[in-house]
């Protein structure tokens, strides 16, 4: 279900608790959150649902897909940009690395490992920054 999107930035700003399978229902409703938002959203994390669980989920090219408690295990090419956010006003100063490496739990739950770049390591960055509390 498409639920309503977070601007509050002290609960922005609370670490988040890592997902079980009892939180299968919040990665649904991200996902259908993030598609009901994709016009102007490549991405977003469960507390900008009022969720605070590891949950993202991100826009690549025609494709949506949710990581639980994703954790980036490799990083490689920093650089430095400026990123906005559907939860915030204006853009932010940030590093982001163009290439990532990532271990993650699918929407089944299942163990994976992918590597991403460009935009879409971007957008998985910043979701894992939300996350960890911070506010970008």
């Amino acid at each position: 279900m498409v639920q309503e999107i977070i601007r509050n930035q002290m609960f922005l700003a609370q670490k988040c608790e890592p997902a079980t399978e009892k939180d299968a229902q919040i990665a649904q409703d991200l996902l259908d959150t993030l598609r009901a938002n994709i016009d102007h959203c490549v991405g977003m994390c469960a507390n900008m649902i009022g969720e605070r669980k590891t949950i993202i989920a991100v826009a690549a090219g025609p494709f949506q897909f949710v990581m639980i408690n994703p954790k980036i295990t490799k990083k490689k090419g920093e650089y430095k940009t400026e990123e906005g956010c559907l939860s915030l006003d204006g853009v932010r100063p940030c590093t982001r690395y163009d290439e990532i490496e990532v271990d993650f739990l699918n929407q089944n739950f299942e163990p994976q490992h992918a590597k991403y770049t460009g935009l879409t390591a971007e957008s998985i960055q910043h979701q894992i920054d939300h996350c960890n509390g911070i506010v970008i």
